[in-house]
């Protein structure tokens, strides 16, 4: 168990192995969640990544995108119908 004390301003400082457990350096975001009534903390950009990542499932499968080659030669040609366009 780690312990962080409250500022008079309402600030704390994260014990550094939870800082380490959340991977977040200065200036790294966190996000407070809140469930069953206790409070979580996650890296707000892992937490941002995990979403997109979940929002897309299936996505890549429905395009036919199998491997990066794949999305090196979708993002060729949607560069050439954007030049052909202009």
């Amino acid at each position: 168990m780690e312990l962080a004390k409250i500022t008079t301003r309402g600030q704390l400082t994260l014990p550094i192995a939870i800082r380490k457990k959340l991977n977040v350096q200065v200036g790294s975001k966190v996000v407070f969640l809140e469930d069953k009534g206790r409070i979580i903390i996650e890296n707000a950009g892992m937490l941002a990544l995990k979403e997109a990542r979940e929002g897309m499932a299936g996505v890549a499968e429905s395009l036919g995108v199998k491997d990066e080659q794949d999305v090196a030669d979708m993002i060729k040609d949607i560069r050439k119908e954007k030049r052909v366009a202009k």
